[in-house]
C-alpha cells in the first residue's frame, strides 16, 4: 500500500506526495537517522541498568519552536538507512547491552518503521521497542504498531489550543495528542518487574524496577506557564493515574539556534507566548507542592538542572555528554 503518494499519515495531512519530495516533516518517504546511542538520561523504568537503546530519525511532524534536537527534527541533519543497517544498528545497541531499542520522533516514517521493526525481530532482536514521541499522530497511524511496540514515551506538551497554535503551528495538538495519549494507555497495560545488576553510580549489585509494557506521559513544564502544567496535570489525574506512569520534566532550555534571521525571528515570535529562560528555583518549588498534591501513584520528577552543558549537537559523533550517552552508530561515520 502506497502511504505517501498524496501523505495523510500524520494529523498535518500536507497531501504532499512524498515519493518525490519532502512533507511538512521536511522528510520524503525513507528512514533517515541522525545517532543511535546508549542513553541513561531517560526516566529509570526505561534505562535501568545498561541504558535505553535510542535512535534519533531525522524529521518531525510537529517542529516545535523550542525543540533541543532541532538539528534532525527540523534542520534535516542524518542520512538514509536500509532495512538491512537499520536491523544491525537495532542488534548492535542490544548487544550493547540496552534495555530496549527506544524510536524517537518516528511519527512521519510509522509504516516502514512497521515493516523494518518486524523484520528485526525475526533477525533476533529480543528486547521491547519503545516508541518516544510528540503523540501528535493519528490512532490509524499507531494500530499499524499494535504488537510490535510495547513502552509508550509520548509527551503531553499542552492542553491549550492557543499555546499549541502559537508554539507548533498546529491548533489540533491538544485534540489529537488525547487521542493517542488513551489509545496507547487502553492498548499497553503496564508492566514492570524487578531485575538485579549493576549500579554504574555505585558498582554495586543493586535491584532495580524495569518497564516491560505501558506508557510514560512525559511533560516539560514551560516557564512563565505554570497554570498550564496544573491543567495537564488534571487530565492526567483524571485519564491516566494507576493506568500509566507520569514524568513531570523541568528541563526546559533556551536553545542557541543556527539559524538565518528569517528562521529566528519567526521563533522569537512564536516564544513570546512563553518565558524563555530556565526554570527558577521558585517554579521548581511550586512544581513540587503541586505534584505532592495531587498524589499520583507513579510520577518521576525530574531534579531541576539550571545548566545548558547537557544540550545535543548532532554534528558530534558524541551529541551529549558522556555522562548521559554513549554512542553506537553516528550518521557522521
Amino acid at each position: 500500500m502506497d502511504f505517501y503518494s498524496s501523505c495523510t499519515q500524520c494529523p498535518r495531512k500536507c497531501g504532499i506526495n512524498r515519493n518525490e519530495r519532502a512533507g511538512f516533516c521536511g522528510e520524503k518517504k525513507e528512514i533517515k537517522i541522525a545517532s543511535a546511542c546508549l542513553h541513561f538520561g531517560e526516566e529509570p523504568l526505561v534505562t535501568v541498568f545498561g541504558g535505553s537503546g535510542t535512535i534519533f530519525f531525522t524529521g518531525c511532524t510537529l517542529r516545535c519552536s523550542f525543540c533541543q534536537n532541532y538539528q534532525i527534527s527540523q534542520h534535516g541533519m542524518g542520512r538514509e538507512v536500509s532495512k538491512e543497517e537499520f536491523i544491525k544498528i537495532c542488534l548492535d545497541l542490544q548487544n550493547e547491552g540496552a534495555e530496549n531499542i527506544n524510536l524517537v520522533t518516528a511519527s512521519h516514517v510509522i509504516p516502514l518503521v512497521a515493516e523494518y521493526l518486524k523484520a528485526a525481530r525475526d533477525e533476533g532482536v529480543t528486547v521491547p521497542f519503545c516508541w518516544n514521541s510528540s503523540a501528535y499522530e493519528s490512532v490509524e497511524s499507531l494500530e499499524l504498531l499494535k504488537g510490535l511496540v510495547t513502552i509508550w514515551l509520548p509527551d503531553l506538551k499542552t492542553i491549550n489550543a492557543d499555546l499549541a497554535h502559537k508554539l507548533f503551528e498546529a491548533r489540533d495538538y491538544p485534540e489529537t495528542a488525547l487521542k493517542a495519549i488513551k489509545w496507547m494507555i487502553e492498548n499497553n497495560p503496564l508492566k514492570i518487574e524487578s531485575k538485579t545488576g549493576i549500579d554504574k553510580t555505585t558498582g554495586k549489585k543493586t535491584e532495580k524496577e524495569k518497564i516491560l509494557s505501558g506508557v510514560i506521559v512525559r511533560h516539560l513544564f514551560l516557564p512563565g506557564r505554570f497554570s498550564d502544567t496544573a491543567d495537564t496535570l488534571e487530565w492526567l489525574k483524571k485519564n491516566a493515574d494507576k493506568k500509566a506512569v507520569i514524568s513531570l520534566m523541568s528541563q526546559y532550555t533556551p536553545v542557541p539556534f543556527k539559524e538565518d534571521d528569517e528562521h529566528l525571528n519567526r521563533r522569537k515570535k512564536a516564544l513570546e507566548i512563553i518565558e524563555n529562560r530556565l526554570v527558577s528555583e521558585e517554579e521548581d518549588a511550586d512544581l513540587k507542592d503541586l505534584i505532592e498534591a495531587y498524589d499520583f501513584d507513579y510520577l518521576f520528577y525530574q531534579d531541576l538542572c539550571q545548566d545548558t552543558e547537557w544540550l545535543p549537537d548532532f554534528n558530534r559523533i558524541q551529541p551529549f555528554s558522556n555522562a548521559l550517552a554513549k554512542p553506537v552508530w553516528s550518521w557522521k561515520n
